[in-house]
């Protein structure tokens, strides 16, 4: 794939939204409408503004951005860390409740690195019940949410991974109306005299365990077919909630599940199988994250706090990995909440 100045991916038109919007929404229309999109299987992809060569130790951050909402704030919170791999999932491109950004290149041109995204969704409306709230009478001007790999230093080889084409959020029973499924960005970067292969990953939050599970599968047999040879990190919010979305409805299901495992929200390995399903297929996560720190940020009426639930994942493999930690999602100038996710990083190389 080569790189464009501009935007390398189409964006649907007004009128093809509009009529997507007002057509039938069961799950074989998602799937023919879904094939007809322009972003079904394709990246937009863009160089870094100067190249700069990757250094041989190198920072990974993974981080869901939460729409990148506080694009400036996002941006300083991330030159601080000073990484140079960006894993990054939930940003917006032409959405109104984002100020209308393509925030991946937006992020990419601040931070000097090139970029990869892929789309999740369009969307078919202004998002969930508080957005729609706060936006009346606003419109998207391209709609596209989804998932970036940014690194500095040259990309290579972006491809994206389509995890699942279900149509679970077509017909907007879950609270938006959305055309696509989630999906994984691939790319490498040379690290150290090696290529090394990098994903960004979003799996879905309101799936099961096994549903978590059966995406990863699809993620890893990709990632086998595009460089079985070849170092990799896998980075994102697993959503590894240790239960079904369904479960955490029913209180009675989660007090039994808490009494019969405690420490299951910050430690969900032994209750999601995509942990074992990684470890068979030589992936291993102590060395590259914090043991039992948390991942998910509550807004409060006194600003926020950090939950109890460790959501966001790094899944190494043929990876000296170090130093891992747990960065708050706070702007360092004015302390606001950034996303309702924590970065998670780690040093990898010498």
């Amino acid at each position: 794939m080569t790189f464009q100045s501009e935007s390398s991916l189409p964006a649907v038109t007004q009128a093809r939204r509009d009529e997507i919007a007002s057509g039938p929404r069961d799950a074989a229309s998602h799937a023919r409408t879904l094939a007809t999109l322009p972003f079904a299987n394709a990246l937009d992809v863009a160089p870094a503004p100067a190249p700069i060569a990757a250094r041989d130790v190198i920072r990974v951050v993974a981080w869901n951005a939460e729409r990148c909402k506080h694009l400036e704030e996002s941006v300083a919170f991330l030159a601080a860390i000073d990484a140079d791999v960006l894993l990054l999932s939930e940003l917006d491109w032409g959405m109104a409740r984002s100020g209308q950004q393509h925030t991946a290149r937006a992020l990419a041109s601040r931070l000097g690195m090139s970029f990869a995204y892929g789309v999740e969704f369009l969307e078919l409306g202004l998002g969930g019940e508080r957005e729609r709230a706060a936006l009346p009478g606003h419109a998207n001007a391209v709609g596209y949410h989804g998932n970036a790999v940014l690194v500095r230093g040259l990309l290579r080889r972006p491809q994206l991974v389509r995890l699942e084409t279900r149509g679970d959020w077509f017909d907007g029973a879950r609270g938006e109306a959305r055309v696509g499924g989630r999906c994984a960005v691939l790319a490498q970067l040379r690290v150290d005299g090696r290529t090394t292969t990098f994903a960004a990953l979003h799996l879905d939050s309101h799936g099961s365990p096994q549903s978590r599970a059966a995406e990863m599968r699809v993620l890893l047999d990709a990632i086998d077919a595009y460089d079985s040879d070849a170092p990799v990190v896998i980075g994102g919010d697993l959503n590894a909630f240790s239960l079904g979305l369904a479960d955490l409805g029913d209180p009675e299901r989660v007090a039994a599940a808490l009494r019969e495992d405690p420490l299951r929200w910050s430690h969900p390995v032994p209750h999601e199988p995509l942990f074992a399903l990684a470890a068979e297929r030589g992936y291993e996560w102590s060395r590259c994250n914090a043991p039992g720190e948390s991942t998910l940020r509550h807004a409060t009426e006194a600003g926020s706090s950090r939950g109890t639930l460790k959501l966001d994942w790094f899944l190494c493999r043929g990876i000296a990995a170090s130093a891992p930690r747990v960065v708050p999602a706070i702007g360092p100038a004015t302390g606001r909440m950034l996303s309702d996710h924590e970065a998670i990083v780690f040093a990898m190389g010498r």
